[in-house]
């Protein structure tokens, strides 16, 4: 113990970057998206909105807003700031988000549905028009 610092931590007080563990635990693809999620105000920890470099450190509890109104509820169980296989990333956390309903699925699936409709007809059949348009000119 001779060259320990006051500030020195043990292995047990992992404190961890909020976007870099959102990122480790596999909850977002990038670390980019979990910094920009959390600029958002799309994560709370501990009830409280948390900035990309806010600490998080074992118990606590992370909120994560998805869309169309869904929320995941985690608790950190371990600390980690270096990358893990998936199916090992699932053991930093609990996660406390209730199963959806059959009913909220089938409402999900048929707004996916709708959405990719609706992106589909109108964005598709104005690019055409204005590439025809263009042609035309020359």
């Amino acid at each position: 113990m001779a060259n320990q610092s006051p500030n020195h931590q043990s292995p047990d007080d992992q404190i961890v970057r909020l976007d870099v563990w959102l990122d480790v635990a596999c909850l977002f693809r990038t670390r980019s998206k979990a910094k920009r999620a959390c600029e958002g105000g799309k994560v709370e920890v501990n009830g409280e909105h948390a900035k990309p470099h806010r600490a998080v450190r074992e118990s606590d509890r992370v909120r994560i807003s998805r869309g169309f109104g869904v929320h995941q509820t985690v608790i950190v169980l371990a600390a980690l700031d270096a990358h893990v296989k998936k199916s090992d990333a699932r053991t930093l956390y609990e996660d406390l988000t209730p199963k959806p309903t059959p009913e909220e699925i089938e409402m999900r699936r048929m707004e996916r549905a709708y959405r990719a409709s609706a992106a589909a007809a109108g964005t598709d059949t104005r690019k055409r028009r204005e590439i025809r348009k263009a042609k035309e000119r020359y």
